[in-house]
């Protein structure tokens, strides 16, 4: 197994399969990794995705995951375009899962969004992804590369909550007028990740999320009120391009809520933290 991206996400994933006694890779850009993980028995390959040519990846005739973010500017993905040239090379993969995000969609009003809807990214961010899914399944459909799409919703879990942004203060928008956002607990995305990995349909796109969308503000208040800190001020929308970052603000100019019926199916999957009530009170058990 080749985890390339082994960063909060890709080390969970490693250390499932490891406690499986399965012998995984895993790719970083030279940052090591957690020394529980070689202990285990990972091998760690140290590859810049930024540029060519590409360190040695043994990744010919293996079974690869995908957790690498693009680069921090432009609408395309480099870093998957450099990947893809190396298939030549070295060898492709023989079945991939990619982490994309749920972004592609750009805003839907509200709107229920299964798979069948078209992509339409506003953020440029979204757009490197979207990029990066259309590269891969060209280059797949090439290589003869089963590839399975993870559209993945905000992830959440110990140690990646924002404790430090509510104690040091954060404008939110008022209830009313705030759109909606869908999360998931990392634990059921590791299974989720797995199960793609197992039973995922070649050429499949999958939403991954809880089922339950609410809206950032909901997500920072009972954060605020389970952690005992006081809940962060809210703000009309006509008042957020003065008090949000820029960041924040291209997330509240979009609003979905995604139905994740064939992630549950097809993969059968059984969310362990299908609400964000009961994702939450893990965290703050693994914290305490």
């Amino acid at each position: 197994m080749i985890i390339i991206g082994c960063g909060y996400l890709g080390q969970k994933v490693a250390s499932r399969y490891l406690k499986l006694n399965q012998g995984v890779v895993g790719v970083t850009r030279g940052t090591s990794v957690a020394s529980a993980l070689t202990n285990q028995g990972l091998v760690e390959v140290s590859v810049d995705l930024d540029y060519l040519p590409l360190a040695r990846i043994p990744m010919a005739g293996r079974s690869m995951f995908y957790f690498v973010p693009p680069p921090g500017a432009g609408r395309k993905d480099t870093r998957v375009r450099h990947l893809i040239e190396a298939f030549d090379s070295q060898g492709a993969p023989i079945r991939l899962v990619y982490l994309s995000t749920t972004g592609v969609y750009g805003n839907c009003g509200g709107d229920w969004v299964t798979e069948e809807r078209t992509p339409s990214p506003m953020a440029d961010r979204a757009c490197r992804r979207l990029d990066a899914e259309r590269s891969l399944m060209a280059a797949c459909a090439n290589y003869g590369v089963e590839l399975v799409i993870l559209r993945v919703a905000g992830i959440y879990g110990p140690g990646r909550l924002p404790i430090e942004r509510l104690r040091n203060g954060v404008y939110v928008i008022r209830e009313e007028e705030a759109p909606y956002t869908n999360r998931i607990h990392v634990d059921d995305l590791v299974t989720i990740c797995m199960a793609a990995m197992q039973r995922g349909e070649s050429g499949g796109v999958y939403n991954v999320s809880d089922g339950h969308p609410t809206t950032m503000t909901d997500y920072f208040n009972k954060i605020a009120d389970l952690y005992s800190l006081p809940r962060p001020l809210q703000i009309p929308l006509s008042e957020a391009p003065d008090r949000l970052s820029s960041g924040m603000l291209s997330y509240m100019r979009e609003s979905r809520r995604l139905d994740n019926r064939r992630m549950r199916e097809e993969l059968q999957v059984t969310l362990r933290y299908p609400s964000l009530e009961s994702g939450l009170r893990s965290c703050l058990v693994a914290d305490t």
